[in-house]
């Protein structure tokens, strides 16, 4: 009874803590390829297995009502403390090979993901290629914006230039 507490106590601070937590299945899949699966995604998330009814009270302990219901069958969730797009990803990459996983919903930030809205997710590029585009974006703003403001100037500058030119 004490281990089971102590395993609800640490899947509600799992719960708490995430980002983005994701509801998964994993009926036919075997040990070795939990644990291959629990590599790909260990930089970013951790994956937790446990009874439907101790996943159940934690959720409901944590103050997370997007997956009443849901806990039926071989249930496992996905705790992403870090960037969702790579454990998305990796999930993706994943399951193609072993398709017996498979995302149910999520939820993001509050807000509830269907398994369409994850598998979106995964399409996106990482985060370092859009802080890049963003940035390209932002510099091509300014350097537009400084030859805006330095149109004028030249303008006079040529003008005076050829009155010069012409006076002399």
């Amino acid at each position: 009874m004490a281990d089971k507490a102590a395993l609800v106590a640490e899947l509600t601070e799992k719960f708490k803590s995430s980002n983005t937590v994701l509801l998964t299945e994993y009926r036919g899949l075997t040990v070795s390829e939990l644990k291959e699966f629990r590599r790909s995604i260990g930089d970013h998330a951790s994956y937790a297995v446990a009874k439907n009814t101790l996943l159940s009270i934690a959720a409901k302990d944590a103050g997370v009502d997007q997956f009443n219901g849901e806990f039926v069958g071989p249930s496992a969730m996905v705790f992403v403390h870090g960037d969702a797009v790579a454990v998305a990803k990796s999930i993706k990459e994943f399951a193609k090979a072993q398709p017996l996983l498979v995302v149910r919903s999520g939820i993001m930030d509050g807000a509830r993901l269907e398994a369409n809205d994850i598998a979106k997710l995964a399409e996106l590029e990482s985060r370092e290629v859009l802080l890049a585009k963003a940035a390209a974006v932002l510099k091509a703003s300014l350097f537009k914006a400084a030859s805006t403001f330095n149109a004028p100037l030249a303008q006079s500058a040529r003008l005076f230039g050829a009155l010069a030119q012409k006076k002399s």
